[in-house]
């Protein structure tokens, strides 16, 4: 009864070694700040339209800009890795006229001067537009 017992406890603790060696911790203030990604990125949509984001310096102030439009307010949501999502508000579409984006919500994946991810914009329709993105830092 000893050896079953015994054993087990040696069986258990080597599963625990191994699962936890491929398990590691995350590394002590991973994942990307909003200040990494400060400057002005250039972005171009999968349906053609092309925006800038500007990131603020400390990276608290975000705005969305269209060709020929004032900035739209941008808030982050979350972050984590290389991972930021931010959503703007209100605005008239520019792939539809006459047509209004209620919030488009974006997840951007960030790896140096160069950003790819996801939006879906929500129009007061009911309509909603999903696609892709990509772009790049033109200034710091």
């Amino acid at each position: 009864m000893r050896r079953l017992l015994l054993s087990g406890l040696v069986l258990a603790a080597a599963s625990a070694s191994a699962a936890s060696a491929q398990n590691p911790p995350a590394a002590p203030g991973g994942g990307i700040k909003r200040s990494d990604v400060a400057g002005t990125w250039e972005i171009k949509t999968d349906s053609g339209v092309a925006s800038v984001i500007r990131v603020s310096p400390n990276g608290k102030t975000w705005t969305l800009a269209f060709a020929g439009r004032k900035p739209i307010a941008v808030r982050v949501l979350a972050s984590g890795g290389d991972s930021i999502v931010f959503q703007a508000g209100r605005f008239p579409s520019v792939l539809r006229p006459g047509q209004t984006v209620t919030r488009v919500r974006e997840v951007g994946h960030f790896n140096g001067d160069a950003v790819t991810g996801t939006y879906e914009a929500h129009y007061a329709s009911g309509s909603v537009l999903k696609g892709t993105f990509s772009g790049s830092r033109k200034t710091r």
